[in-house]
């Protein structure tokens, strides 16, 4: 079993910046990687960020330069900063961690919100 608790969410104002957390506990002997999605009302869950275990990551094109995601493999925690934040950022953002078995586990989201 595996549990990913989020924390770091909130309101903030255009331009604004918040640090999204999520902790990794549990049987996390095989994670290859973890990641940051996020879901606005109406609309489809989408990637935000991704890093590996090796370092590569993936952005969003609509993140990049705004954003930056890193690791902390010592503490199974990854980390989502998000700076220059517009009201178009504003969803619920998830984390997720993929196993090297190809299972995928997902936190309980914490809510982004931008606004002025």
């Amino acid at each position: 079993q595996v549990q990913l608790v989020e924390s770091g969410g909130g309101l903030v104002q255009p331009g604004g910046s918040l640090r999204l957390s999520c902790a990794a506990s549990g049987s996390i002997f095989t994670i290859s990687a973890m990641g940051w999605y996020r879901q606005a009302p109406g609309k489809q869950r989408e990637l935000v960020a991704t890093k590996t275990n090796n370092g590569n990551t993936n952005y969003a094109d609509s993140v990049k330069g705004r954003f930056t995601i890193s690791r902390d493999y010592a503490k199974n925690t990854v980390y989502l900063q998000m700076n220059s934040l517009k009201p178009e950022d504003t969803a619920v953002y998830y984390c997720k961690a993929l196993f090297n078995t190809g299972n995928d586990y997902w936190g309980q989201g914490t809510q982004v919100t931008v606004s002025s």
